[in-house]
């Protein structure tokens, strides 16, 4: 082995190990937030750049325009919520205790008294409320405001790179490294482009298909003229980024809402739900699971730990990591001869 592969492959793993540092520092500083808004800006700008012949700061206005469209329905989401969940849990919660108690179904709470129950929700409200006023509203605000420059770095972070992806600055466009540096910037951006394909594939794959769920329930609910649909819809698609569990939260506040109208309504809900998951298990195995290719365990796994880790971001961010990690690993090929003959032959064993 020459020096110069000896080197190729000491920069290599060192950009390993910046890789896993920069995980590392992500989960302890909470700075998923950033890491993921610039891997979606990334992929929001190259999907919009779909010929050479755009340029690149026309594109790049265009995508600004849309995140504060999106931001401004994300805020009008966000009013939406506060105002519709107590509402719902104050009408579903009784409808369906009442609902369970006339067909003998066991709830894991009970109240012998239904306007107890509302007056209960009424000063858990109003608690909750006085608590955030005197108490949370400080560092509300400051997580607030750590959150939105956290997301204007991220698009900082995503236009830059978009208009100028080097991370060598000053040598010329394919040039072969000359340095150890320069080596270094190859490996890491391999590394990061890397990352890059693997959240294209996992959020492009589950942005499509929470797109069609949100579409057809967006129909549902519109055509049936169930409650708040504004927040019903809009839970649904973002609870649809979420792989596995996202669509359980989504069901929970559809079948929750359609309970504030009749017990028929929610049965009708429930009943459309399950029609659309059937559909979506055909849809998981054509463009999620030809993709990822991950068993169901390792995805609840990483996003358990992406949510301890980084929060509601981290649970986004960790099958992208959990496919980045795998795709290092598989690109890593052993010689025929480190292969363990149980490996070789499906017979073996």
């Amino acid at each position: 082995m020459t020096t110069t592969d000896t080197a190729v492959k000491n920069m290599k793993l060192i950009s390993y190990g910046f890789m896993l540092t920069m995980f590392v520092l992500v989960a302890s500083l909470h700075m998923a937030t950033p890491l993921l808004v610039a891997l979606l800006g990334m992929f929001s700008l190259r999907t919009m750049s779909v010929t050479p012949q755009v340029s690149k700061p026309f594109v790049v206005v265009i995508f600004l325009l849309i995140t504060a469209g999106v931001l401004y329905g994300l805020a009008h989401f966000v009013r939406e919520a506060f105002a519709s969940i107590p509402v719902i849990a104050d009408k579903s919660i009784p409808a369906i205790i009442i609902w369970a108690k006339s067909h003998d179904v066991d709830m894991p709470f009970t109240f012998t008294d239904y306007d107890s129950l509302k007056q209960s929700l009424v000063d858990l409200l109003q608690y909750s409320a006085s608590m955030e006023t005197i108490k949370g509203i400080g560092a509300f605000a400051k997580r607030a405001s750590m959150e939105i420059v956290f997301l204007l770095a991220g698009i900082v972070v995503a236009v830059s790179l978009f208009l100028n992806p080097q991370t060598e600055l000053g040598r010329p466009a394919n040039a072969a490294p000359d340095n150890l540096y320069a080596l270094f910037c190859d490996a890491l951006a391999a590394r990061f482009h890397l990352l890059y394909q693997s959240f294209a594939t996992v959020m492009g794959a589950q942005i499509t298909i929470s797109a069609i769920n949100t579409a057809l329930t967006a129909v549902f609910v519109l055509s049936v003229g169930l409650p708040h649909p504004a927040f019903v819809i809009g839970a649904t698609f973002l609870c649809g980024l979420l792989p596995v569990i996202g669509n359980l939260i989504s069901n929970t506040f559809i079948v929750a809402v359609a309970f504030t109208v009749s017990p028929m309504m929610a049965i009708l809900s429930l009943s459309f739900l399950v029609t659309i998951h059937k559909l979506e298990y055909f849809l998981n195995s054509k463009i999620i699971g030809a993709r990822i290719r991950n068993p169901v365990w390792l995805m609840l796994l990483s996003l358990i730990l992406g949510e301890k880790l980084m929060g509601l971001a981290g649970m986004i961010l960790a099958p992208v990591i959990l496919h980045y990690i795998k795709s290092e690993i598989s690109a890593i090929k052993l010689p025929v001869a480190a292969v363990p003959e149980s490996a070789k032959s499906p017979d073996a064993g």
